[in-house]
């Protein structure tokens, strides 16, 4: 079977086996988000924490919620590793320096999973699962509470009430990840990757002398960095570390575990605002964009150009022969067109063409499925620019599911999508004309960097503000300036958003339904996903073309 042929099957079986999930997993978390009863166990967590799940939020006690969990999360998280030398089984591990452990509490809770440090070189036992693991699990159920309240704010009329936050975050957690995590996890045992708590071994080598290598509770930590969209590996080789990815069949259900739940969650989103084909139009606009990106990548890694790579059959620098180009191609364009961050391969080793489609990917706001629960209120809040600008288009006041897009609501989507850009581009740029931070620039002179140069910084902070977390390698991050800027696009990239999403939710719960008429733009036909579609490169292609252009298309045409 030729490489070619394989990869294609590999992907047309991952779009089976999606289509398969797809209404089962979507009516099940639309139950679970709309049901009046809580069960046992979450009645237990209720009392803990002392939250009265029945109270309804209107939107700024909602983001109170957010942003004080995610706090305590940060503090808690950053603690824990600056105590790492005190705990039980850290394997002598040193405490974490404090710009690094801020960075990297930064990181796992905002979703990202940015990881300037080797994993089996730094974390111990403790803060791995009690610190890392626990926070893989309730940030992405964060991002699937605050999803779920703009759906409320499309659905509700004249309340401006959006749920409780600690019901959402609760349930996301106990009915979807936890179930969806055990079966997953045991899976990835059955297939080969570890699940202990061993220490350090001796290991020997194969062309002789021994190194040490690490145990872990690595499948259990595996499924949910995928399933929650989050990306932090227990090694630093990732998802390419044959303990945590086996072989090609545990590669294609890592893969599907990524966009599972992103996907799904459109159904939801149907079911919810009572129009499932509205939910199918988000869909075919996340497919199309998805499909597209897997497709280029695959072309451009099989049929890049010159003798040796032609020899090869593609570009195999950087990629794990037990994947081969089309596993690693499909694994790569579904993590950075998430925010999930995870690599079976190497990023900086892709052709210049494909390190351009990866960036792309994540410049596109990463909702095409995008990460759990920020896949969809981004696509959501694209949705409203589009019927903003059809409504530009006929002269006719834009309404989006019965509901208007007036001032408010147009100024707090533009919001939403401007924040992301000003932190990348301008970090980017602060980092291009600084000699300590050009200095990280580990392939090239210091004020030579070229046009990869500037895509590995471009790189770092395109995956942090969108709260990704892959990288290119030949950037040095570990140092107090990345640390400390790239942990702020973090937080900044993932929580300022937040705010304006759950603002627009109010605005819209708020607001009584529009009637529609003849005039009224059909927002489930395929038309309209045209119309968003076309939306989102667009605003995406003006805001980074010139920063795309002096990285690797200046290196993909050199």
């Amino acid at each position: 079977m030729s490489p070619i042929l394989a990869g294609v099957l590999q992907l047309i079986a991952l779009v089976a086996a999606l289509a398969l999930a797809y209404r089962p997993l979507g009516d099940y978390m639309a139950a679970t988000y709309s049901s009046r009863k809580h069960l046992r166990a979450e009645k237990i967590i209720y009392r803990c924490i002392g939250a009265h799940p029945d109270t309804e939020m209107r939107w700024p006690a909602y983001l109170r919620g957010v942003l004080a969990f995610s706090l305590a999360g940060v503090l808690f998280l950053y603690l824990l590793q600056r105590l790492q030398g005190s705990l039980p089984l850290s394997f002598g591990f040193a405490s974490i320096s404090p710009d690094q452990a801020f960075n990297t509490a930064a990181s796992f809770v905002a979703n990202t999973n940015w990881q300037s440090y080797s994993g089996e070189q730094a974390m111990g036992h403790v803060v791995q699962t009690a610190g890392l693991a626990v926070q893989n699990f309730v940030s992405a159920a964060t991002g699937m509470a605050v999803a779920i309240a703009l759906v409320r704010g499309f659905s509700r009329s004249r309340t401006g009430d959006l749920g409780n936050f600690w019901a959402d975050l609760v349930r996301g957690t106990v009915r979807v990840l936890i179930p969806i995590a055990v079966i997953g996890a045991l899976v990835l045992v059955a297939c080969g990757a570890i699940q202990n708590f061993s220490g350090i071994h001796e290991v020997g080598q194969f062309m002789g002398g021994t190194q040490q290598t690490n145990g872990g509770a690595v499948a259990s930590q595996e499924v949910i960095k995928e399933l929650g969209t989050n990306g932090g590996g227990y090694f630093n080789a990732n998802s390419a570390h044959p303990f945590e990815n086996p072989n090609g069949f545990t590669n294609l259900f890592e893969v599907f575990l990524i966009l599972v739940i992103p996907f799904s969650l459109t159904r939801t989103f149907g079911k919810l605002v009572g129009n499932v084909r509205q939910g199918y139009a988000v869909l075919a606009t996340m497919g199309v964009i998805w499909l597209g990106f897997t497709a280029l990548m695959m072309w451009t890694e099989f049929a890049h150009g010159g003798p040796a790579l032609q020899a090869a059959g593609g570009a195999l620098e950087g990629k794990e022969t037990r994947f081969g180009i089309g596993g690693s191609s499909i694994f790569s364009v579904a993590t950075t067109l998430t925010s999930t961050g995870a690599v079976d391969s190497f990023h900086d080793s892709f052709t210049a063409f494909g390190g351009g489609i990866q960036l792309l990917g994540m410049m596109l706001g990463e909702i095409a499925p995008g990460g759990v629960g920020s896949g969809l209120y981004g696509m959501l809040v694209m949705a409203v620019i589009a019927v903003f600008i059809a409504g530009l288009m006929v002269g006719r006041t834009p309404e989006y599911l019965g509901k208007k897009i007036g001032t408010r609501e147009i100024k707090l989507a533009a919001c939403y999508i401007l924040i992301t850009p000003t932190l990348v581009l301008g970090f980017t740029a602060a980092s291009m004309v600084l000699p300590d931070a050009l200095g990280s620039i580990l392939n090239t002179k210091a004020l030579g960097a070229g046009p990869h140069g500037f895509s590995e910084v471009l790189y770092a902070f395109t995956s942090g503000a969108n709260n990704n977390g892959s990288a290119f390698g030949g950037l040095n991050a570990n140092t107090p300036w990345y640390n400390t800027t790239i942990g702020l696009a973090m937080l900044l990239g993932r929580f300022l958003p937040m705010v304006f999403v759950l603002a627009l939710a109010g605005s819209l719960a708020g607001q009584k339904p529009v009637p529609e008429t003849a005039g009224t733009l059909r927002t489930e036909k395929p038309l309209f996903a045209g119309l968003l579609v076309g939306t989102i490169l667009i605003i995406t292609g003006l805001t980074y073309f010139p920063a795309l252009a002096l990285g690797p298309i200046a290196e993909g045409l050199s």
